[in-house]
């Protein structure tokens, strides 16, 4: 693909071309420049449009520069063709036309900009980036959100490790036009999922299949939680980061809680767990029972892949000994739950609350929470028994009776972020970032922060705050290697705020 690289945007040269050279024909059918052979102008345009698809490939967004372009051949054409045969067009149908394509253009350009085909963040550590992924089967769990009563609870697992003597091309974001057909973004905007289709042409910095890197003798094991609705692969940057600094990241797909899994052969487990009930208690502890079993079984199969009982490159490279599990929103709870494993050696929460947390101890292994700062205002006020007006209740939607109930939970939920703290844990918080700045789903289009969706933070800005604190913290724990992010306020990160004392820590 022919491409450009700058400030987080890809932008793709023969497009850029095809869109200059649509204003550039437009221009001079205005001026009516007559030294100009409109004729080879229009040749190129056509040939610009057939190089783009080939090296760069059609999306939709361009679709109404594509129309432009060939119009303009086809009048070039006809007036050749005719000439001196028919009668000049009345002056207003050129004025109709010509502005018809001025609006083209600018919508055009409103679309590239709204769905850019951006770049996602370089991973900052030594090491280049293998990936491979895994199809897991636990024939010990029936399957509980399947119509298949016989069915068994199955998984795709990606993992992300340092790699050599990488080859070729690195892997697409986003490769399977299948998880395209069901990316939910579209259905929450309300726009055809073939506004989708652009993310096939957004590289990620992976090799598929490339040798483990032989620098170290083993390599820390990451577990990685997506969440609720959302899929392994919006955690890219992340994984993609951490296997650059030494780390091997395993992204686990919860079938059936992620909108689409695809399974070797083609099948599709698309959403099938109640996004509308997961807030209710019960049903959040049931589906989160399942996501902390899944996490349980995946570390079982690669303490198999490391003893070598199931066939893979990564025999023996995996550091079982120092295991970490982190997770977002629905992952995040994931990773706190998963940390009651023995096995597991320390473990972050990226703004989720908690799940299956009434009535249980909380643990002392190190483990760090990060909140968005609408999340943290919100425990807050629960940590400060702050009493809503009719009016902020109003705005809220919600009754007094609701609030009540909500903010009883939160403060049993807030017992075990005090316990964190009180055990050596942090508790942070970061201005500026909304909920969905924690996944890489902030870097699919500009519309999340225009409707809310994301925070003012700038998503490169938001990337980099959590890749780095999530290192510093696994690095700490992990590597046993002493970074200076968790010691207190950052001069390089001034968004991020320690909020531990707020919650019993030191």
């Amino acid at each position: 693909m022919i491409a450009i690289k700058k400030g987080g945007i890809r932008v793709r040269l023969v497009e850029l071309l095809l869109l200059l050279f649509n204003t550039g024909w437009l221009i001079l059918s205005i001026v009516q420049n007559r030294k100009i052979p409109l004729a080879a102008a229009s040749v190129i345009g056509v040939l610009l449009l057939a190089v783009h698809g080939f090296t760069e490939g059609f999306r939709v967004q361009m679709l109404l520069s594509y129309v432009l372009t060939v119009l303009f051949a086809a009048v070039t054409a006809y007036s050749y063709l005719t000439r001196g045969k028919t009668r000049k067009l009345p002056r207003y149908l050129k004025f109709i036309g010509r502005g018809a394509a001025v609006v083209m253009l600018l919508l055009t350009i409103g679309l590239i900009a709204a769905f850019p085909v951006f770049k996602l963040p370089e991973p900052t550590g030594g090491y280049q980036v293998g990936t491979q992924t895994f199809h897991f089967t636990d024939t010990d769990r029936e399957e509980l959100f399947d119509d298949k009563a016989e069915g068994y609870r199955e998984l795709m697992v990606q993992v992300w490790y340092p790699a050599q003597d990488t080859h070729g091309s690195p892997v697409p974001f986003i490769a399977d036009e299948r998880l395209l057909n069901e990316e939910p973004l579209s259905k929450t905007l309300g726009f055809p999922s073939a506004v989708m289709d652009y993310l096939k042409y957004v590289p990620s910095h992976s090799y598929e299949g490339a040798e483990i890197s032989a620098a170290q003798a083993a390599y820390p094991l990451i577990l990685l939680n997506h969440g609720y609705k959302s899929s392994r692969i919006y955690h890219t940057s992340l994984a993609e980061h951490l296997a650059s600094h030494g780390y091997i990241v395993a992204s686990i797909d919860h079938t059936y809680s992620s909108f689409a899994t695809v399974f070797p052969g083609g099948r599709v487990a698309a959403m099938r767990t109640d996004e509308y009930r997961i807030v209710e208690t019960e049903y959040r502890d049931q589906v989160g029972a399942v996501w902390t079993s899944d996490v349980a079984f995946v570390l079982d199969q690669f303490e198999k892949i490391n003893a070598g009982e199931l066939a893979s490159g990564l025999h023996g490279k995996l550091d079982m000994q120092h295991i970490g599990v982190i997770g977002h929103s629905f992952g995040g709870a994931a990773a706190y739950d998963a940390s009651y494993d023995d096995r597991i050696t320390a473990g972050i929460n990226l703004d989720g609350g908690l799940y299956r947390y009434h009535g249980r101890d909380g643990f002392t292994k190190p483990f760090m929470v990060m909140f968005s700062e609408n999340t943290f205002d919100r425990f807050n006020k629960v940590r400060q028994h702050y009493v809503y007006t009719d009016e902020e209740l109003h705005e809220m939607g919600a009754t007094r009776e609701e609030i009540e109930q909500e903010t009883r939970d939160a403060e049993v939920e807030i017992s075990h972020f005090q316990n964190t703290a009180r055990h050596g844990g942090y508790i942070l918080y970061v201005e500026g970032m909304s909920h969905y700045n924690f996944a890489d789903v902030q870097f699919l289009t500009p519309i999340l922060q225009l409707i809310g969706m994301t925070g003012e933070i700038n998503p490169a800005r938001a990337a980099s705050i959590v890749n780095s604190y999530t290192l510093d913290f696994f690095d700490r724990y992990l590597k046993d290697k002493e970074g200076d992010l968790l010691e207190g306020p950052s001069e390089t990160f001034p968004e991020v705020k320690i909020a531990t004392p707020l919650f019993g820590g030191e």
